[in-house]
C-alpha cells in the first residue's frame, strides 16, 4: 500500500475504530502473506473515528469534520445507573442525534497505574473483591450488547504508562517519549509488589476465562490494549514483567480463551515501540492479527 492509497482508506484520521483489514487487505495485494497465516482476510472496511470524549460540543464538531463513528467517555467508574441498559441507551441516542455511530465504550479498566486502577482487584488478584468486579464488568458487557453498542475496550496494566521527558521536535512540538535506560523507577515497585510473567498470565488468564463467555454470548467485542511502552522482556518496570509489552505477548494474549469476540485495540505506535525495524517490521505484525480477525480497533 502507498501513502496516497493509506491516506484514502484512514482519512486523515488519528483513530480508527472497526476493523484494520481493509490495510491488511490492500497489503497482501503487494506482498504474500506471512508463512504461518492460514486464515483468509474477511472483507472490511477502515473507518475514521475518534475518542476524544462525547460532550455535545465535540459531537457537532465531530460531525462538522465528516467524523461518523466514535468510541464514548468512560460511562463511569463503577456499576452505577450510567452503566445500566438505559443510561447506555441514552448515551448512544445523544451521540446518534448528531448523526453519530457509537461503536465502542471503555470499560473500568483504564491505562491508569494499579494503585489508580478503578478495579484493582482484578490484576492484584484479591478475592473475593477481584470476583465481585469481574461480575460486574461482566454486567457492563451485558448491558452494553442489550444498549445496541457493539464493542468495549480496556487495558490489563499494573504500570500505567511510564514515560521519559519529552523530546522537542518541529515547531517546538512536544513528542512523548520513554526511554528504557533514563526512567525512574520510582518507587521501585507498584502496589502489585513483585509479578513475574507467570503470575501476570495466571491473573489475565483468571480474567479472560470469566469475561470472554459472556462477550461471546451476547456478541461483544473486547478490544484490549497493548502495554504501552513495550518493555524489554526480563527487565520489566517497577517489579513487574510487562507481558503484554511484546508481539509475542500480544500472540499468546488472543489464544487464551479463543473467541471471535476477544481481540485487540491494536495501537501501532505501541506495537512500533517493540519492534527493532517497526517501519519494516510491523506490516507482517497487522497482517498475523488482521488475518485471524484479532484487530477490532486501531489507535494511529
Amino acid at each position: 500500500m502507498n501513502r496516497r492509497d493509506f491516506v484514502r482508506l484512514a482519512g486523515g484520521a488519528v483513530t480508527a475504530g472497526a476493523l484494520a483489514e481493509e490495510i491488511v487487505a490492500a497489503q497482501l495485494t503487494s506482498a504474500p502473506p506471512a508463512p504461518s497465516a492460514t486464515v483468509t482476510p474477511r472483507s472490511a472496511r477502515l473507518k475514521p473515528g475518534t475518542q476524544h470524549g462525547d460532550s455535545d460540543s465535540i459531537l457537532r464538531t465531530l460531525a462538522g469534520f465528516g467524523v461518523n463513528h466514535i468510541c464514548s467517555r468512560l460511562p463511569s467508574a463503577r456499576m452505577d445507573a450510567a452503566w445500566t441498559v438505559d443510561g447506555l441507551s441514552r448515551l448512544r441516542e445523544r451521540v446518534e442525534s448528531f448523526g453519530l455511530r457509537l461503536d465502542m465504550v471503555p470499560l473500568p479498566l483504564s491505562s491508569s497505574e494499579i494503585s489508580r486502577s478503578e478495579n484493582p482487584a482484578i490484576l492484584l488478584a484479591r478475592d473475593p473483591e477481584r470476583d465481585r468486579q469481574i461480575d460486574d464488568i461482566c454486567g457492563m458487557i451485558r448491558n452494553t450488547a442489550l444498549a445496541g453498542i457493539p464493542s468495549v475496550k480496556y487495558n490489563l496494566t499494573l504500570i500505567g504508562i511510564p514515560r521519559t521527558p519529552p523530546t522537542i521536535g518541529r515547531g517546538g512540538a512536544r513528542y512523548s517519549t520513554f526511554v528504557y535506560t533514563e526512567g525512574v523507577q520510582d518507587p521501585p515497585l507498584t502496589l502489585a509488589g513483585r509479578v513475574d510473567e507467570d503470575t501476570y498470565w495466571e491473573r489475565i488468564t483468571y480474567f479472560l476465562e470469566r469475561v470472554v463467555p459472556v462477550a461471546g454470548e451476547y456478541k461483544v467485542r473486547l478490544a484490549c490494549h497493548p502495554q504501552d511502552p513495550g518493555m524489554p522482556r526480563g527487565k520489566g518496570w517497577r517489579g513487574v514483567e510487562t507481558v503484554l509489552g511484546s508481539v509475542d505477548g500480544l500472540k499468546r494474549f488472543v489464544s487464551i480463551a479463543e473467541s471471535e469476540y476477544h481481540g485487540l485495540n491494536f495501537c501501532q505506535g505501541t506495537v512500533s515501540e517493540m519492534l527493532e525495524k517497526p517501519g519494516e517490521q510491523i506490516y507482517d505484525v497487522i497482517r498475523h492479527f488482521g488475518t485471524r480477525g484479532k484487530i477490532f480497533n486501531v489507535h494511529f
